[in-house]
């Protein structure tokens, strides 16, 4: 079973789209198999990473919100690794965006257990945006018994 979601990405961001995955592998009725988020664009990307709980923190950690901010820190992180360059001769002016897309990849795949994803205690499924404003969407794909 495949299902189609729709994104409207403003800015450059990380979006959760986990409670949709999760929503497909309902909906698919598949108890034992693997989920595939897939991205069907070339200056975006899915990935796994840090989706940890605000209600979760504690009141010094709430104090220096910052300090936890992962993907604030993924996305510096991703601009320094591959800034734009006055060398880049791609046409549209993006080639940065291409390489962090490239980077983060085009899908992640995720174990199904029990009818619920094997994901680890702090991990989220997120959709990497690097060439808003854009109206995307994004594919799951769920197989098993």
């Amino acid at each position: 079973m495949i299902y189609e979601y729709s994104l409207s990405a403003q800015r450059k961001d990380f979006y959760n789209i986990t409670p949709q995955v999760r929503e497909a592998v309902a909906k698919s009725g598949v108890s034992d198999g693997v989920a595939i988020a897939f991205c069907p664009h070339t200056t975006a990307g899915i990935t796994i990473n840090e989706n940890a709980d605000p209600g979760c923190m504690s009141e010094q950690d709430a104090k220096h919100p910052t300090s936890l901010d992962v993907v604030s820190d993924l996305l510096l992180g991703l601009d320094k690794a591959f800034p734009d360059r006055p060398e880049f001769s791609h046409a549209e002016g993006n080639s940065a965006a291409h390489l962090k897309a490239s980077a983060m990849g085009s899908s992640v795949t995720i174990i199904i257990d029990g009818g619920k994803l094997v994901l680890g205690t702090w991990q989220g499924i997120y959709f990497t945006e690097f060439d808003p404003p854009r109206n995307r969407k994004f594919y799951v794909k769920v197989a098993g018994t």
